[in-house]
């Protein structure tokens, strides 16, 4: 009988007790854990040696963890948790702009941090069973399998929570999903966050695709409710 790996994360913080504290929670759930002190050591790390999540804060010597994300999103499409100050709203915003998945706010609880650990691992990267690989419609391509989105038959570079919004809305086209629903799709239904995080990663999402949020050809908006999927059946 084969055994499943644990999953492997890494905590980047320049407060050696608030490190420590971190690693602790999360090897107690099973987790195996690494941790650094710098941004230059959370690049180098990722490289090395892939986690399947890093927890990032964001205020670091060296470079911060906005530019620590920037660099890691150059290379990799891991799983990143920001740890932002509770009075930085911007962070968040700007975080999740970079590529991030989630953010957490100081001082937090280990039964929140443990709960987004578990929400953003648990995200599926393909389709479900007896859903179509290949979704297609005019201009856009979204390959469930291989995690690939073309726009006009060119491959995009869509961060792998971008394709997992994408994919939930490509999933029923025309539906209108509640900002709640497309949370509970990509990160599971004890998701802890506000629900307008959803609108920056839908923003970028647009961005990416060259779809214009007053003319949209792919994602649209519902004022009031949600967003939906536009884009018609080839």
């Amino acid at each position: 009988m084969t055994s499943v790996r644990p999953k492997r994360i890494l905590v980047v913080d320049d407060e050696e007790r608030l490190r420590s504290l971190v690693a602790s929670y999360l090897r107690q759930e099973g987790y195996q854990v690494d941790d650094v002190a710098t941004g230059e050591e959370a690049v180098a790390a990722v490289r090395a040696r892939p986690p399947d999540l890093v927890v990032l804060d964001v205020r670091l010597p060296g470079i911060d963890g906005f530019e620590a994300l920037r660099q890691i999103r150059q290379s990799s499409e891991v799983y990143v948790i920001m740890l932002t100050a509770r009075t930085e709203e911007t962070d968040k915003v700007v975080g999740l702009e970079v590529g991030a998945d989630d953010y957490l706010t100081k001082p937090f609880s280990p039964r929140e941090l443990i709960a987004r650990v578990r929400a953003v691992l648990r995200r599926g990267r393909t389709g479900a069973a007896g859903e179509a690989e290949i979704l297609r419609f005019q201009g856009l391509t979204v390959d469930l399998l291989r995690h690939e989105v073309l726009v006009d038959d060119r491959p995009t570079g869509l961060t792998a929570l971008e394709f997992d919004l994408l994919s939930a809305l490509a999933s029923a086209p025309g539906r209108v999903f509640t900002r709640r629903q497309l949370i509970e799709r990509v990160w599971g239904w004890d998701f802890f966050g506000e629900e307008r995080i959803m609108d920056v990663h839908i923003r970028n999402l647009r961005k990416v695709l060259g779809d214009p949020a007053d003319e949209p050809r792919f994602i649209g908006t519902v004022r009031g409710v949600g967003y939906k999927l536009v884009a018609s059946r080839p």
